[in-house]
Parts: structure tokens; C-alpha cells; sequence
């Protein structure tokens, strides 16, 4: 595929979106990070209803311009098309990547988990456009038994997996540690509650990029 993934890949948790002015929110969020120049988002809900999710999802698409922004639906590949996005992020217990793929076909995204202490046995082979590795640090937006591989954890999956394949960090990566991340070997560090859990995301995301790229 053609797409960049850029350096930094906010995940928007739907527990940090109040549900009153819910719309609203949605909807300023989206133009806000938009004009701080996110190209890559992913939003993720666990627990909401398919007609939640697909609300939100309209609200973000509408307001983060197609073409422009790649936008990822966690686990439902079944509602990407629906929602109008552009790919989806798979781990275990959703279907698999060669799934997603069959269901998306070749010109979205599909995005899995790739390893933790270890690459996932046959992962390399999976049709998969990137592969999440961590935790990176404990994190508390995402519910997890695996234990923090910090940045040598990077490099070690990095050294496994070689130099093509994408490897996106996840996990409690703050910006402090963001940069020793990517020297190990991430070409992308998501990042979920440093971003969002700030009074002013988009404005965070800004910060994030002047520092990292």
C-alpha cells in the first residue's frame, strides 16, 4: 500500500468522550486534530452499542476529511465499510488479519498485534499493513496481562522482524520515552491517554510532533 504511517498514531479510547455533548465534542475534537495535522486515528470502543459506535464514527469521518486521514476502527471489521472508514486494527479474540482482509479487501488497512516479549509466531505472514507491539510501559487505557517491554523490547522485535515491516509501539509510551521508542526501531508510537487525557488534545498532538518529527 501507498500510505506514510506517520510518527505518531493517536488512539481515541471511548471512555475519554463524555456522553453528554457527546456530538459536539465529537465533532470539535475532530476538526481540531484535523487542522493539527493527524493523519492517522484510530477509535476504539469496547462496549458501546453498533449504532453508538457508528454515530461516532460518522461524526469523525465528517469532520476528518477523507483522503487526507486514515481512520481505523478497533476490532469491528464488520462495520468499517458502514462507518465509511479506512481500515481496521484486529488483536486476539476479533477475527483474524487474513479475515479482515477478505472482508476489506486490498485498499484498507488492516492493522494487528504483532508481539510482545516475542513476535507472534507467523505474524510476518499475516496480511497485515502493521503490526502493535508492547506494552511499552504500563498503560491503563487498554487491558493487558503482558508485561512491559520497554524500548530494548523494541529493539529486540525489531531485530526479528527486519527492516520492512511496520512496527507500531503501544502501551504507555509518554513523550519522554517516545524518542528512545523509535531509535529502537518503531516506525510509529501510538498513544492513547497522553494525548486525550490532556486538557487539549489536538494542542498535545502538536507538541508531540514539533519534538518528534
Amino acid at each position: 500500500m501507498s500510505f506514510s504511517f506517520p510518527t505518531i498514531y493517536p488512539i481515541l479510547d471511548a471512555s475519554t468522550v463524555p456522553t453528554t455533548g457527546r456530538a459536539e465534542f465529537l465533532r470539535r475534537l475532530g476538526a481540531e486534530l484535523a487542522a493539527a495535522g493527524v493523519t492517522l486515528l484510530e477509535y476504539r470502543n469496547k462496549i458501546g452499542t453498533d449504532s453508538e459506535l457508528l454515530a461516532d464514527a460518522a461524526i469523525l469521518r465528517a469532520n476528518m476529511a477523507t483522503g487526507k486521514i486514515k481512520l481505523i476502527l478497533d476490532d469491528r471489521a464488520d462495520l468499517v465499510e458502514q462507518a465509511g472508514f479506512d481500515g481496521v486494527h484486529v488483536d486476539a479474540g476479533d477475527v483474524s488479519p487474513a479475515e479482515a482482509r477478505r472482508l476489506l479487501g486490498r485498499a484498507r488497512i488492516v492493522g494487528t498485534f504483532g508481539g510482545s516479549e516475542a513476535l507472534v509466531p507467523g505474524i510476518l505472514d499475516a496480511p497485515a499493513d502493521y503490526l502493535s507491539i508492547g506494552p511499552i510501559a504500563p498503560t491503563r487505557t487498554k487491558q493487558t496481562t503482558k508485561a512491559p517491554i520497554g524500548a530494548e523490547g523494541v529493539r529486540r522485535l525489531r531485530e526479528q522482524a527486519g527492516p520492512a515491516p511496520v512496527l507500531v509501539a503501544a502501551g504507555g509510551v509518554t513523550l519522554g520515552t517516545a524518542q528512545a521508542v523509535l531509535a529502537a526501531g518503531a516506525n510509529t508510537v501510538a498513544v492513547s491517554e497522553a494525548i486525550f487525557g490532556a486538557r487539549d488534545p489536538a494542542g498535545e498532538f502538536r507538541r508531540w510532533m514539533m519534538q518528534l518529527e
